[in-house]
């Protein structure tokens, strides 16, 4: 679970993680009622990796010869009409703990849309956020790569998104009145028991986001062999306080490209973001926010560059009857900020 990876320990700079990890998803068969499909999935994942050893139980450690978990467990539902359509999605996950005393679970997705007739659509409810050069930015890895981190990739927020194709271009234009809210569970986190990474309030004096707006164009082209996505995202939104400082804003810009021959993709990204926060918000600085996600809160830099780039191969496997294909990938991202000091040892912990 990526609650587990607290990219935030290391002051926000991660080149690389070496570890071994084996997903395995089972998709349920859907269910066809009328415009209705109903259906599901679970993942389990078995990971190897440079973790602590954990002493009640099997752990992911080394040490411990590495873990097989159940990951996910996930409905989903899609509607599609004439011009109307839908998607919604659930996900429970079952936690660490013996029992699963700390499992949670939450909506993903829940929007209802319409089709026009010049190919545009129109989508209400919680749905993504268009920012970057796709839905999982730039990266193949089940980890992402660190805009997801900050709340700039497979953002799912609530509010209403546009999309429409002007031949070779494809614009997105959003408003969101909030982000997606916390839900069931609640064992390490007040506010952070949701999907994405968003501004939450773990004191009840903090901030939470309104009143988001997006903008992002795409050029599409095709030069022989050689197809290209270019692109560039904007973000603007507001910071709402619940206690005795101001309200903040924050805002991102962000220019991406992803490049595809044969069997190559190579995507790239590069983003500068900030959160304008005050020195007497609950953290007593305007130099971290309080972000959370996966049930656990994690704080992260409030103004930064994200550098990032992936390089993949798509592999497919007829060979093997159980597997279609696999995706060898090397990725790098990283958080760049301005000022250099030492992590909280709250967070350490």
């Amino acid at each position: 679970m990526k609650k587990k990876i607290l990219f935030v320990t290391r002051c926000l700079l991660t080149v690389g993680l070496m570890l071994f990890l084996l997903t395995v998803p089972v998709t349920a068969t859907a269910v066809e009622i009328g415009p209705l499909s109903i259906g599901g999935a679970m993942r389990a994942n078995y990971t190897f990796g440079d973790y602590a050893p954990v002493l009640d139980r099997s752990s992911r450690a080394k040490q411990d010869n590495g873990a097989f978990a159940l990951d996910t467990f996930r409905f989903n539902l899609d509607y599609n009409q004439g011009p109307f359509v839908g998607k919604a999605e659930y996900r429970f996950y079952p936690g660490y703990g013996a029992n699963n005393h700390d499992s949670y679970h939450f909506p993903h997705t829940g929007w209802i849309g319409y089709n026009f007739g010049d190919e545009s659509q129109v989508q209400l409810g919680l749905n993504r956020v268009p920012f970057g050069p796709g839905a999982y930015g730039v990266s193949q890895s089940w980890f992402f790569d660190q805009h997801y981190y900050v709340g700039l990739a497979d953002d799912m927020d609530l509010g209403v998104k546009y999309t429409k194709p002007f031949e070779n271009f494809t614009i997105d234009l959003a408003y969101y009145f909030s982000d997606e809210g916390s839900h069931n569970g609640a064992n390490f986190s007040r506010k952070g028991v949701r999907y994405s990474y968003d501004i939450i309030d773990e004191t009840g004096t903090g901030y939470e986001e309104r009143h988001q707006v997006n903008l992002r164009a795409i050029y599409s082209m095709e030069t022989g062999n050689l197809k290209s996505d270019i692109g560039a995202s904007v973000q603007y939104g507001q910071l709402e306080s619940n206690g005795p400082q101001d309200d903040g804003d924050h805002y991102a810009g962000s220019a991406h490209a992803v490049f595809s021959i044969a069997n190559f993709k190579l995507a790239t990204q590069i983003t500068y973001y900030k959160y304008d926060v005050e020195n007497d918000q609950p953290l007593g600085t305007d130099t971290l926010v309080q972000m959370g996600a996966f049930d656990f809160p994690t704080l992260v830099a409030a103004e930064a560059w994200i550098p990032a780039v992936s390089l993949s191969y798509y592999l497919e496997t007829p060979q093997v009857d159980w597997l279609d294909y696999v995706i060898p990938y090397i990725e790098y991202s990283s958080i760049v900020k301005d000022e250099s000091h030492s992590c909280p040892k709250t967070i350490l912990q």
